[in-house]
Protein backbone atom coordinates (compact mmCIF):
# COMPACT_ATOMS: atom_id res chain seq x y z
CA UNK A 1 0.00 0.00 0.00
CA UNK A 2 2.38 2.68 1.22
CA UNK A 3 5.41 1.12 -0.46
CA UNK A 4 4.83 3.00 -3.70
CA UNK A 5 4.82 6.39 -2.06
CA UNK A 6 8.10 8.33 -1.92
CA UNK A 7 9.12 9.56 1.46
CA UNK A 8 10.24 13.16 1.70
CA UNK A 9 13.17 13.50 4.04
CA UNK A 10 13.59 16.62 6.10
CA UNK A 11 16.93 18.29 5.66
CA UNK A 12 19.00 18.57 8.81
CA UNK A 13 20.48 21.92 9.78
CA UNK A 14 24.25 22.19 9.37
CA UNK A 15 26.18 21.87 12.61
CA UNK A 16 28.33 24.88 13.36
CA UNK A 17 31.70 23.19 13.77
CA UNK A 18 31.34 20.06 11.66
CA UNK A 19 34.06 19.60 9.03
CA UNK A 20 34.68 23.27 8.39
CA UNK A 21 38.21 24.26 7.52
CA UNK A 22 37.73 27.98 6.95
CA UNK A 23 36.80 28.89 10.51
CA UNK A 24 33.08 28.85 9.78
CA UNK A 25 33.03 32.29 8.20
CA UNK A 26 30.87 32.63 5.13
CA UNK A 27 32.52 35.88 4.06
CA UNK A 28 35.23 34.02 2.14
CA UNK A 29 32.83 31.67 0.33
CA UNK A 30 33.28 33.44 -3.00
CA UNK A 31 37.04 32.93 -2.86
CA UNK A 32 36.64 29.14 -2.84
CA UNK A 33 34.33 28.64 -5.80
CA UNK A 34 37.05 26.98 -7.84
CA UNK A 35 36.61 23.22 -7.48
CA UNK A 36 40.33 22.51 -7.47
CA UNK A 37 41.20 24.82 -4.59
CA UNK A 38 40.13 22.38 -1.89
CA UNK A 39 40.72 19.21 -3.87
CA UNK A 40 43.04 17.70 -1.29
CA UNK A 41 41.12 18.53 1.86
CA UNK A 42 43.21 16.74 4.45
CA UNK A 43 46.44 18.50 3.43
CA UNK A 44 48.37 15.27 3.08
CA UNK A 45 50.50 16.69 0.26
CA UNK A 46 51.65 19.47 2.60
CA UNK A 47 52.70 17.18 5.41
CA UNK A 48 56.33 16.09 4.88
CA UNK A 49 55.83 12.95 6.94
CA UNK A 50 52.97 11.73 4.74
CA UNK A 51 54.83 12.59 1.53
CA UNK A 52 57.92 10.73 2.69
CA UNK A 53 55.84 7.75 3.75
CA UNK A 54 54.16 7.62 0.35
CA UNK A 55 57.52 7.90 -1.42
CA UNK A 56 58.89 4.97 0.58
CA UNK A 57 55.77 2.97 -0.20
CA UNK A 58 56.26 3.42 -3.96
CA UNK A 59 59.95 2.56 -3.67
CA UNK A 60 59.02 -0.68 -1.93
CA UNK A 61 56.37 -1.44 -4.55
CA UNK A 62 59.03 -0.89 -7.25
CA UNK A 63 61.37 -3.35 -5.53
CA UNK A 64 58.60 -5.91 -5.27
CA UNK A 65 57.64 -5.48 -8.92
CA UNK A 66 61.30 -5.82 -9.97
CA UNK A 67 61.70 -9.01 -7.95
CA UNK A 68 58.52 -10.39 -9.56
CA UNK A 69 60.03 -9.77 -13.00
CA UNK A 70 57.90 -6.82 -14.12
CA UNK A 71 60.30 -4.03 -15.14
CA UNK A 72 57.55 -1.84 -16.63
CA UNK A 73 55.56 -1.77 -13.39
CA UNK A 74 58.76 -1.23 -11.41
CA UNK A 75 59.61 1.78 -13.58
CA UNK A 76 56.08 3.12 -13.10
CA UNK A 77 56.40 2.89 -9.32
CA UNK A 78 59.84 4.52 -9.44
CA UNK A 79 58.38 7.44 -11.37
CA UNK A 80 55.71 7.83 -8.69
CA UNK A 81 58.37 7.72 -5.98
CA UNK A 82 60.38 10.34 -7.88
CA UNK A 83 57.33 12.60 -7.98
CA UNK A 84 56.91 12.37 -4.22
CA UNK A 85 60.64 13.01 -3.74
CA UNK A 86 60.32 16.23 -5.75
CA UNK A 87 57.27 17.19 -3.70
CA UNK A 88 59.17 16.52 -0.46
CA UNK A 89 62.02 18.75 -1.68
CA UNK A 90 59.53 21.53 -2.52
CA UNK A 91 58.03 21.35 0.96
CA UNK A 92 61.42 21.43 2.66
CA UNK A 93 62.58 24.38 0.51
CA UNK A 94 59.40 26.28 1.31
CA UNK A 95 59.85 25.53 5.00
CA UNK A 96 63.49 26.67 4.92
CA UNK A 97 62.63 29.90 3.10
CA UNK A 98 59.86 30.63 5.61
CA UNK A 99 62.29 30.03 8.47
CA UNK A 100 64.85 32.37 6.93
CA UNK A 101 62.17 34.99 6.32
CA UNK A 102 60.99 34.75 9.94
CA UNK A 103 64.54 34.98 11.29
CA UNK A 104 65.34 38.01 9.14
CA UNK A 105 62.12 39.75 10.17
CA UNK A 106 62.85 39.04 13.85
CA UNK A 107 66.36 40.45 13.42
CA UNK A 108 65.03 43.61 11.79
CA UNK A 109 62.43 43.98 14.55
CA UNK A 110 65.13 43.59 17.21
CA UNK A 111 67.27 46.23 15.48
CA UNK A 112 64.31 48.65 15.35
CA UNK A 113 63.62 48.06 19.04
CA UNK A 114 67.26 48.61 20.00
CA UNK A 115 67.44 51.79 17.90
CA UNK A 116 64.26 53.20 19.38
CA UNK A 117 65.35 52.52 22.96
CA UNK A 118 68.72 54.30 22.47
Amino acid sequence: MNNNRRRNFRSRPQKNNFRRRNGGSSNNSNAFNNGNVNFNRNGSMNNPHNVEKTMIKFQQLAKDAQSNGDPVLAQNYLQHADHYLRRLNEISEKKDSNLEKNISSEDSNNQKISQSSS
